[in-house]
């Protein structure tokens, strides 16, 4: 089992959003970087846990976890020239973009914010991507140690 950080930007879909789903499960979908691509076709398993981050808002941090609820597969919005994700190069034969469906879990009893966790930078989250200057993953991955630590902020 790995665990990962998953960012969203609540305005266009945050951890209410997840949990307000039907069976509190939504396809991760719109994933168009491919390093970010790769972890989650590659690595990502049922049952993988997940801290959910809101990013461009007010209070950027960690919010609640989830956890990786299907199998890897190709997003569909890639070859869909009406939805937003849609990707004209491509190919259903040979897809270029995959999802995971991701279940809500809990939310955090607080938000952790990145502020906070930038703080420990240089300790406990020594080589985290989230706290390194200039990252921009939306899917990145986090040690058993990392995941540890957050929650224990929590």
């Amino acid at each position: 089992m790995s665990d990962w950080l998953f960012k969203s930007e609540p305005e266009t879909f945050g951890l209410d959003d997840l949990a307000a789903r039907p069976g509190q499960t939504e396809p991760w979908d719109g994933v168009r970087n491919y390093q970010a691509r790769n972890l989650l076709r590659d690595q990502m398993r049922i049952g993988d846990r997940i801290l959910f981050y809101h990013s461009n808002c007010e209070l950027p941090g960690i919010v609640g976890i989830a956890e990786v609820a299907s199998a890897p597969r190709p997003d569909p919005t890639a070859f869909d020239p009406e939805a937003r994700y849609f990707d004209p190069k491509s190919d259903p034969d040979q897809p270029r973009w995959y999802l995971v469906d991701v279940r809500y879990t809990r939310h955090l009893k607080r938000t952790i914010p990145l502020a906070e966790l930038k703080a420990f930078a240089q300790g406990a989250l020594d080589g985290m991507p989230l706290v390194r200057k200039g990252n921009r993953l939306s899917i990145m991955p986090v040690s058993p140690e990392q995941w540890e630590f957050i929650l224990g902020l929590e």
